[in-house]
Parts: structure tokens; C-alpha cells; sequence
């Protein structure tokens, strides 16, 4: 591991039907988690619709930028799944049956009936690829370069974000703590942004809430040094005491 830089992912999810609503997009959240884990941090995100080209561009803008790329969605078996065929114009080269993921496919539908053309297609890969272990379905995902290639189920990416873990290199791992207190954070709004300029390398994110008829937030406060955590949050706690608002450490 390389604790002297930070480490970035972002993710492209694919799917008309998470554009349309009709589905409601789970992965965003479970893969920034899993990242966080890794020491990898979830940069960007983009959804884009079962269109060859928007994926083309997705892919490449993303990659590019960014150490680690993940897709959801469009490695499945019917004719609108859709995204194989897209990463392979990215990178530019053909779309191949993956061996390994035939004899997987193969075999895990021995007694469902056996392999036809739209379960094939789940074997196809761009060329070069590697597997990615899918323990709940048999077809994998793909792994090819900084690419990684799942699929939309979330169950399913879970599954394979399991059979990626510690296989990635990571970077700094981004810690935080949290302050919490009964006012509107506009009232602090000039606090917030002094603090945080003053602590090199800090994030200050502010979440308001409304309970019990009182309008409050909580201030997270995330960096990769400990001694600037613990410096922002002392200096947020100092400044919300100076303005006459109590505070509560760890959040309300």
C-alpha cells in the first residue's frame, strides 16, 4: 500500500432504466463504502443510458482520470446488455468468448437447461480481460486494465466487490470525526470556511436536520492526518462555543 498519494475510482452506471426511475440505483453506495475500505475514494460518478457511444465516452473521459473505473450494469444475456461491446470500442479491440467463463457458464447451467445464445453472451469479454468470481449467478464479471465491469444486480455486485477485496492498491485512508449542534448552518457558514482554510488537506461537510421542531447539523471533518482532524474539530468546537452555541462531539 501506498500511504503517500490518494488513491481515486469513479463509477459509470448503465441503464435506461435507472435514467427512467423505473429502477432505483443501489450500488452507488455500497461501492463508495467498499472503496472507503480499500483506501480508494469514490471521486465521481456518472449515469449513463444503454447507448454504445455514451458509454464510449464515459469510459474513456473516467479512465482516464481516475485510477480505478467500475460500471454497473449491461454484462447480462439479453440485447440491449450492451456494455462488453462498448468497452471494447473504448479500448479498441474485439469482443471475444472468455474460455474460463464459458466452462463457467457451462457448468452452472448443466441442470437449468445448458448454455444458449443469450447465456453465451455473458462469456463474451473484450479481449485481454480477466474474471471477476460471481459466486451468485455463475456468469463473472470482467476485469481488464484499471476496468472493472459488474454487474447491475446489486446482490450480485456485492458478491463480486467481495471476490475484489484487498486485490487493489489503496492510498491514505481518509479519516473523520464529527461535531454536531442546534443551529442553521447558515448562521456559521463564515466559520465553517475559516476553518477549513486553515487546516491544509481538510474537508468540512455540513448536514442539516430538522427534529423535535429545531433546526440543527452535523459537521464532518475529513482528512488523511489525524493531527488535522483533531485540530479542525478542536478549532470548530472553539469557534461554535465562542458564538454561543453549544455543541455536541461525535454528532447529534
Amino acid at each position: 500500500m501506498d500511504d503517500s498519494r490518494i488513491w481515486t475510482a469513479a463509477l459509470v452506471v448503465i441503464g435506461d432504466e435507472i435514467l427512467s426511475g423505473r429502477t432505483q440505483d443501489k450500488n452507488i453506495a455500497q461501492i463508495a463504502s467498499w472503496l472507503g475500505v480499500q483506501n480508494i475514494r469514490l471521486r465521481e460518478v456518472r449515469v449513463v443510458p444503454d447507448v454504445v457511444d455514451a458509454i464510449v465516452e464515459a469510459v474513456n473521459t473516467l479512465r482516464a482520470r481516475n485510477d480505478y473505473l467500475f460500471t454497473t450494469g449491461g454484462i447480462g444475456p439479453t440485447h440491449d446488455d450492451i456494455t462488453v461491446d462498448a468497452v471494447a470500442e473504448a479500448l479498441g479491440v474485439d469482443v471475444v468468448v472468455h474460455p474460463e467463463a464459458r466452462a463457467i457458464l457451462e457448468n452452472y447451467y448443466a441442470d437449468k437447461g445448458g448454455v444458449n445464445e443469450g447465456r453465451l453472451r455473458m462469456a463474451r469479454v473484450p479481449d485481454g480481460a480477466d474474471l471477476i468470481p460471481n459466486r451468485y449467478s455463475g456468469a463473472p464479471g470482467i476485469r481488464i486494465g484499471n476496468l472493472h465491469l459488474m454487474a447491475g444486480v446489486p446482490d450480485i455486485t456485492a458478491g463480486m466487490l467481495d471476490a475484489l477485496t484487498g486485490s487493489l492498491e489503496g492510498g491514505a485512508p481518509l479519516l473523520s470525526d464529527t461535531v454536531g449542534a442546534w443551529v442553521p448552518e447558515s448562521e456559521i457558514a463564515g466559520l465553517l470556511m475559516e476553518v477549513e482554510r486553515a487546516h491544509e488537506g481538510s474537508q468540512i461537510g455540513s448536514y442539516p436536520f430538522f427534529r423535535e421542531g429545531r433546526v440543527g447539523a452535523n459537521f464532518v471533518v475529513r482528512s488523511t492526518s489525524p493531527e488535522t482532524v483533531k485540530s479542525c474539530i478542536d478549532s470548530l468546537c472553539e469557534g461554535l462555543g465562542e458564538m454561543g452555541y453549544d455543541f455536541t462531539p461525535g454528532g447529534i
